[in-house]
């Protein structure tokens, strides 16, 4: 003699609705994406898959629709260093950055040059700058369009062995660069490394007791937070904004400013912005 028990049937019931889905996926195969993530989805729901994993399908999924210019870093946060500067000029950019390439330009930011791959100045340790030439040291720049797709670009980043695009609009111009970190970073979240800071404000890097990296597009809110500062927010939303009100123009690299008790020395700008700083409280 059997008895019926409703939460068991109930459940059934559940597993079998799951499982017709997934063999009607097999049989006719999905029509669209969004029926394709259904399917994935449910595959969750029943612990047939983590959420780490179910957040990572969809990643890829939303790469493969993505376009170059939907995920670039833009023109105006790319850190360049220019043929005709000395190791003495670009060394501490190279170092306070921490950044591992660099786009290397001529006389304008469209001109490019090719990539500096920060390992390849290690040779600079041991036999100095005497003899140093910049352009035999440089990597092929890799120039992408903007309606790239990036799943293809991923792809040709992985056969070719090469780490950064830069991204190029329509009338020639370079518009932004991508890294192969950025594309992942679209598929798994964010990753961070050793450079990063430990709760994810990367705009201020302590270097001394009285000494710090900071960027340019530093939110004044957070300065003030940081520093106990005092630094106005009514006309300016970040740092760089404050700077150029301050120098009354755009500057180049090494000029100085006071607000303050605080010393703000230009490590890199371009023809149209600052973009990072050396800070030192005075």
């Amino acid at each position: 003699m059997s008895e019926d028990h409703p939460s068991s049937t109930h459940t059934e019931k559940h597993e079998k609705s799951w499982l017709d889905k997934l063999l009607h996926t097999f049989s006719t195969e999905p029509k669209s994406r969004d029926e394709l993530l259904e399917i994935i989805k449910d595959a969750a729901n029943n612990h047939l898959l983590d959420q780490e994993a179910l957040s990572i399908i969809e990643g890829a999924l939303d790469v493969s629709s993505l376009q170059a210019r939907e995920i670039m870093i833009p023109r105006s946060q790319i850190i360049a260093i220019r043929m005709n500067d000395t190791p003495q000029e670009f060394l501490p950019l190279v170092i306070e950055s921490g950044h591992s390439r660099f786009p290397v330009i001529g006389e304008s930011s469209d001109d490019i040059k090719g990539i500096l791959l920060a390992k390849d100045l290690l040779p600079l340790a041991l036999n100095g700058t005497e003899n140093f030439n910049l352009e035999t040291i440089l990597r092929p720049a890799n120039v992408i369009p903007e309606s790239k797709r990036v799943n293809i670009l991923l792809r040709e980043f992985r056969e070719n062995r090469y780490h950064m695009a830069l991204v190029m609009d329509e009338y020639g111009g370079i518009s932004g660069l991508l890294t192969i970190e950025d594309i992942l970073e679209e598929i798994v979240g964010n990753i961070e490394d050793e450079t990063d800071g430990e709760e994810g404000d990367t705009f201020i890097k302590r270097v001394s007791d009285t000494d710090y990296i900071i960027k340019a597009l530093t939110p004044i809110e957070v300065f003030n937070e940081h520093f106990s500062a005092r630094l106005s927010e009514e006309d300016f939303d970040t740092i760089g904004g404050i700077l150029m009100q301050e120098f009354g123009h755009i500057p180049k690299r090494n000029e100085v400013a006071v607000i303050d008790n605080y010393q703000f020395r230009v490590l890199y700008a371009d023809n149209r912005q600052v973009h990072l700083l050396r800070l030192t409280i005075i």
